[in-house]
């Protein structure tokens, strides 16, 4: 089960918080814990990351990543540059 924290945040301050382990994610303004993976989503990632990258490497249109995990700091534009590459 996931569960998200009550406070609203800005994505500047989620930015700024130390990593959770389990993971978290930041989704309108809120933190969500994400559950360890379970047998049968590891095999489903493991199967669909490279049919869809086999498809769309090639044309130079997307990439698929089993798990994309972003640590902050100098590389905050990273988030700004995946939707800006997602919404081309």
């Amino acid at each position: 089960m996931v569960q998200a924290a009550s406070k609203t945040l800005t994505l500047e301050e989620f930015l700024q918080l130390p990593e959770t382990k389990p993971a978290s994610e930041y989704i309108d303004g809120k933190i969500f814990y994400k559950p360890m993976p379970q047998g049968k989503h590891s095999t489903l990632q493991g199967e669909l990351v490279p049919a869809v990258n086999t498809v769309v490497k090639p044309k130079r249109i997307a990439r698929a990543f089993p798990e994309l995990r972003c640590t902050f700091g100098a590389a905050k534009n990273l988030i700004k540059l995946i939707h800006l590459w997602l919404s081309r």
